[in-house]
C-alpha cells in the first residue's frame, strides 16, 4: 500500500523533460516590444484608409521630403498621384518617365516649364538648337493660350534672339521667325502682354519704320482686345483659386481639392467656376471662324484646369462632357466621363450620362457593367451608414442607461427630471432624422434600379427588364418604388395590367405598411377601372393604419366615390370619415362632394372667400400706399395719426391665374389630385371660425395623396375678414420699418 502511495506522489512531480523546457524557457531573452509606429507610418496606414485627406497628403509629402530618403520621396509622391492623377509632379527627379506619363494630358503651366528647362539642360550643343525650338511649339500648341504662360513666351523668344547668324538669310529668318511668335503672343491675353508689345515695337522699328507702322496698325485691334479680354480674365479668375497653403520654400504648393461639403461658400465657387467656363466658351477675344482651331484649345484647356481643381463636382465634369462632345469629339468625352466616374464612383449623374452614350453607341454590355458597379458602390454606402446609425444609437442607449434619473426610474421607481422629457423629444427628432436619412438614400439606390429597368426595356425588350426586376426583388435595399415602376411598365409597355396587379400584389407582402405603396397601388387598380379589388384593398387596409397616417387613404377613395359612386356609398363614406375624424365639420365634405380641378363655388361664392380675396387685395394694396410715406409729425420722428400706421393682418392674395394650376400627373384617378388655390393668411379670428385648426400636414413626397381642399384650407386659414359695422377690431401697430418694407413689395400680380 505504501509502494502505491509512493508511486503516485512520484507522477505528480514534473518530470524531467518538463523541468528542462521551463528553464530553457526562463534562459531565453525576453522578446522586445515593437517601437511605436512613426508620423509617417501612422499617416500612410490612416490615408489607405481615408484617402480624401488633403492635409495628410501634404504633411506625408512634407514628412518624406525632410527625411532625406528618396525611396520615401518617391513612394509617396507615387501614392499622391494614384489619387489625384492631376497634381502637377514638377517638383522630383525620373523626370521622362512623369513627363510621358502626365506630361501631355496636364493644362499646369508649371509642368510645361520644368519640361523645356530639362530639355534645355540635355539639349546645349548648337546642333541640338532645332529641338529645342521644336519643344517650345510643342509646349506653346498645349498651354500658350494660358494667361501664366507669358514667360514661356518670353523665353522662347529670347532663345531665338541668342541664336547665331552668320549669312544675310540667316538673319532674315531669324528674323522672320520673331516677328512671327511676337505677333502670336500679343494677340493673347497673357501677364504683362503689354509689354511685349512694347518690345515688339521696339524690334519693329528697329528693322524698319515705315513697315512698322503696317504692321503695327494691323495687329492693333486684336491685341486691344485682348489687354481687354485679359483684365476680364483676371476677374474671373482670381475668385477661383483658395489662398496658397504654406508650402516649403524649394517647392510649390500642392492644390488637393477635398470632399464637397456644398456649403454656401462652396456652392458659391462652382457657381464661379460655372461662369467662367461659360464666359470662356462665349469666344471673348472674338476669334474668327479661322481660328477656331486656337479656340477650342483654349476651351479645352480651361476645361481640363476645371476638373483638376473641381475634382468631386460632378456638375463641372458634365459641363466638360456636354461641351466636348458638342464640338464633335465624342471619344475625348467619353474618356472625361471614365475619369469623372474614378473620381467619383457614386456620380449619379455621370454614371447616368456614360450609360445613355454607351447605349447610343449600342454597347449594351457595358451599360450593364456600369450599372452593376454604381450599384455595388451604393449598397456599400447604405451598409456603412446603416452601421454608423445603428452604433450612435447603441451609444445614446448606454447614455440613457448611465443616466442617473434613468436609474432612479428602473431601480426606485422615481419619477425623472423634468428637463428630461425635452431631452427624450429631442431623442425622437434625432431618430426620425436618421431614419429619413436612411430612407433617402435607399430611395436614390431604388432610382438605379429604375433606370437599369428601363435601359434593359430600351435596349432589350421586356424580358431584360423582367431579368432586373428579379435582381432587385432579391436586393434588400430595393425601395417600394422599384415595385411600382416595374408594375407600370408591365401595364404599359406589355399592356397587361394582371401582371401589374400581382407585382403590385405581391409587393403588398413586403410594403403593407408603406402608406405611399399602398395608395400607389389602390391609383393603379383605379386607374384600369378594377373596382372589385380597389374597393377590396381599401378596406383591407385601412384599419391597419393608425387615424393619423389614413387620412390619405379616406381622402382618395372618398374622391374616387364622389366622382365615380352613387350617392347612397358617398353618404355612407362621409359617416365612417366623420367617426374616424369628428373634429371635422359636416360642410367640409359636402364642399369636398362638390369640387372638381380645384373649382370649389361654394367656397368662392356661398361663403364668400372670393370677395374676401378682393377686399384683401384692395385693402392691402391700400395700406401698403398709406404706409409707405407715413406722415411725420413736427418732430419728425413719428406719424401724427396712429391709425394711418395700422393695418390688420392681411398677407397678400394667391396669384390670380390660380384656376389653371391643374394637376402636374395629368389629372385622372391615377394621377395626384389637382392643386388647390392658396388661401389668404387669416385675419384676426372672430366667434364665426369656431372649427378647431388642424396641425398642418407633413411634407409631401413624390406620388403623395392630394392636399387639403380649397374650402378646408380657407375655413381653417382664411375666414372672411370682419364687417366694419358688426366687429371692429384693434387695429395692429406696425413699425415703420417694416412698413417700408412693405412699400417695397411688388405687386402680387407680377409673382407667379
Amino acid at each position: 500500500m505504501a509502494e502505491s502511495d509512493g508511486a503516485v506522489g512520484d507522477h505528480t512531480q514534473p518530470t524531467e523533460e518538463i523541468l528542462k523546457a521551463l528553464n530553457a524557457i526562463k534562459n531565453e531573452p525576453q522578446q522586445q516590444q515593437l517601437p511605436p509606429p512613426t508620423e509617417y507610418e501612422a499617416l500612410t496606414a490612416e490615408l489607405k484608409k481615408q484617402p480624401h485627406n488633403p492635409d495628410g497628403w501634404r504633411r506625408i509629402i512634407d514628412l518624406a521630403e525632410s527625411s532625406g530618403d528618396i525611396e520615401k520621396v518617391r513612394a509617396s509622391f507615387d501614392a499622391l498621384l494614384q489619387q489625384y492623377p492631376n497634381t502637377d509632379p514638377s517638383t522630383f527627379g525620373e523626370a521622362e518617365d512623369l513627363f510621358k506619363k502626365f506630361l501631355i494630358k496636364s493644362p499646369q503651366v508649371d509642368l510645361w516649364k520644368f519640361y523645356l528647362t530639362y530639355v534645355r539642360r540635355v539639349n546645349t550643343g548648337p546642333a541640338t538648337r532645332d529641338a529645342v525650338r521644336k519643344s517650345y511649339e510643342f509646349a506653346l500648341g498645349h498651354v500658350g493660350q494660358d494667361k501664366d504662360s507669358g514667360e514661356i513666351w518670353r523665353d522662347y523668344i529670347q532663345f531665338l534672339r541668342s541664336g547665331d547668324a552668320n549669312t544675310t538669310w540667316e538673319e532674315q529668318q531669324k528674323m522672320d521667325a520673331l516677328r512671327k511668335v511676337y505677333h502670336r503672343a500679343v494677340q493673347i491675353p497673357l501677364e504683362g502682354v503689354e509689354t511685349l508689345w512694347q518690345e515688339l515695337e521696339a524690334f519693329e522699328n528697329g528693322l524698319n519704320r515705315i513697315t512698322a507702322k503696317k504692321f503695327m496698325a494691323d495687329l492693333s485691334p486684336s491685341h486691344m482686345q485682348a489687354r481687354t479680354t485679359f483684365r476680364q480674365l483676371t476677374n474671373h479668375v482670381t475668385s477661383l483659386y483658395p489662398p496658397p497653403v504654406s508650402a516649403p520654400i524649394n517647392r510649390p504648393e500642392l492644390l488637393l481639392p477635398a470632399l464637397p461639403t456644398f456649403t454656401a461658400s462652396e456652392r458659391t465657387l462652382v457657381g464661379r467656376w460655372k461662369a467662367y467656363l461659360k464666359w470662356e466658351e462665349s469666344n471673348p477675344l472674338e476669334l474668327e471662324e479661322k481660328d477656331k482651331s486656337v479656340l477650342l484649345g483654349r476651351i479645352q484647356s480651361v476645361y481640363r484646369k476645371a476638373v483638376i481643381r473641381m475634382r468631386y463636382y460632378t456638375e463641372i465634369w458634365f459641363m466638360a462632357y456636354t461641351w466636348t462632345h458638342s464640338v464633335g469629339k465624342h471619344e475625348e468625352a467619353l474618356n472625361i466621363l471614365k475619369a469623372g466616374m474614378e473620381a467619383n464612383p457614386a456620380s449619379f449623374l455621370l454614371t447616368f450620362a456614360y450609360a445613355e452614350a454607351l447605349e447610343t453607341k449600342k454597347e449594351f454590355a457595358e451599360v450593364h457593367t456600369q450599372f452593376d458597379r454604381l450599384l455595388s458602390v451604393l449598397r456599400v454606402k447604405l451598409d456603412e451608414l446603416e452601421t454608423r446609425l445603428a452604433a450612435e444609437e447603441a451609444q445614446k442607449e448606454a447614455q440613457n442607461v448611465n443616466n442617473p434619473d434613468i436609474q432612479a426610474v428602473v431601480e426606485q421607481g422615481v419619477q425623472p427630471q423634468p428637463q428630461q422629457s425635452n431631452g427624450s423629444s429631442g431623442s425622437d427628432e434625432n431618430k426620425s432624422r436618421k431614419s429619413s436619412e436612411l430612407s433617402e438614400r435607399r430611395t436614390e439606390y431604388g432610382l438605379v434600379w429604375i433606370m437599369y429597368m428601363r435601359f434593359g426595356r430600351r435596349a432589350e425588350g421586356i424580358k431584360a427588364s423582367r431579368a432586373i426586376f428579379s435582381k432587385a426583388r432579391k436586393d434588400r435595399w430595393t425601395p417600394w418604388e422599384v415595385w411600382e415602376a416595374a408594375a407600370l411598365m408591365e401595364y404599359h409597355c406589355s399592356e397587361d395590367k394582371a401582371v401589374g396587379g400581382r407585382i403590385f400584389e405581391k409587393g403588398m407582402e413586403f410594403y403593407a405598411d408603406e402608406i405611399e405603396f399602398v395608395l400607389r397601388y389602390l391609383g393603379f387598380l383605379i386607374s384600369v377601372n378594377d373596382e372589385t379589388n380597389a374597393r377590396a384593398l381599401f378596406e383591407r387596409v385601412i384599419g391597419t393604419f393608425p387615424a393619423e397616417r389614413a387620412r390619405s387613404l379616406w381622402e382618395r377613395w372618398a374622391r374616387y366615390e364622389y366622382q365615380y359612386g352613387d350617392l347612397d356609398a358617398a353618404q355612407k363614406l362621409e359617416k365612417r370619415i366623420g367617426e374616424v375624424y369628428p373634429s371635422d365639420p359636416p360642410i367640409k365634405r359636402f364642399a369636398q362632394r362638390h369640387t372638381y380641378l380645384g373649382t370649389d363655388a361654394i367656397a368662392a361664392q356661398d361663403l364668400g372667400f372670393a370677395m374676401a380675396r378682393k377686399s384683401a387685395q384692395s385693402l392691402g394694396r391700400s395700406d401698403t400706399l398709406q404706409l409707405s410715406n407715413p406722415p411725420a409729425t413736427s418732430s419728425g420722428s413719428a406719424p401724427a395719426n396712429p391709425s394711418t400706421n395700422a393695418i390688420t393682418n392681411i398677407k397678400r392674395p394667391a396669384s390670380p391665374d390660380y384656376r389653371k394650376r391643374d394637376e402636374r400627373g395629368g389629372g385622372g384617378d391615377y394621377s395626384q389630385s389637382h392643386k388647390r388655390a392658396r388661401g389668404n393668411s387669416p385675419p384676426p379670428r372672430n366667434d364665426r371660425d369656431r372649427d378647431r385648426r388642424e396641425p398642418p400636414p407633413p411634407p409631401r413626397r413624390r406620388f403623395s395623396p392630394p392636399p387639403q381642399s380649397t374650402w378646408e384650407r380657407d375655413r381653417e386659414r382664411a375666414p372672411l375678414p370682419p364687417s366694419r359695422e358688426e366687429d371692429k377690431p384693434r387695429p395692429v401697430t406696425v413699425p415703420g420699418v417694416i412698413s417700408w418694407f412693405v412699400g417695397q413689395l411688388p405687386a402680387p400680380a407680377s409673382f407667379d
